[in-house]
């Protein structure tokens, strides 16, 4: 997933590599998920290889590194997990909501207008 231009400071200067090494070497180029992205879609291990066509829609697999905190200066390998494009959307699915309120509720106060509760 790209890393957000706000976010780039939060990243180890060999982000690259650590990605790299967690993708291609500890996975051996394939989704290491088993279900925590809550998908459904797989029992066991995920099948989905970087590069080659993604089982049940036929788009091109790439992986990732998904932090399984949301923290991106946590970079231990435990913290770190291979997955396919769509197993670490579905993972992060809460995260990102989260974050998306919370930036509608910034520019609604930037904007000067009394918030309301907006999910």
């Amino acid at each position: 997933m790209p890393i957000r231009p706000e976010n780039r400071d939060r990243y180890p200067a060999d982000w690259p590599e650590i990605s790299r090494h967690i993708r291609f070497t500890r996975a051996a180029g394939r989704c290491e998920c088993v279900g925590e992205c809550g998908r459904g879609t797989h029992a066991g291990r995920c099948p989905n290889r970087h590069g080659a066509p993604a089982y049940g829609t036929g788009s091109l697999v790439v992986l990732t590194v998904a932090h399984l905190d949301h923290t991106p200066e946590h970079n231990h390998e435990s913290n770190l997990r291979a997955m396919c494009q769509g197993c670490h959307l579905h993972y992060d699915r809460d995260h990102h909501r989260e974050t998306a309120a919370a930036t509608r509720r910034a520019a609604i106060a930037a904007a000067g207008q009394l918030a309301l509760d907006i999910p």
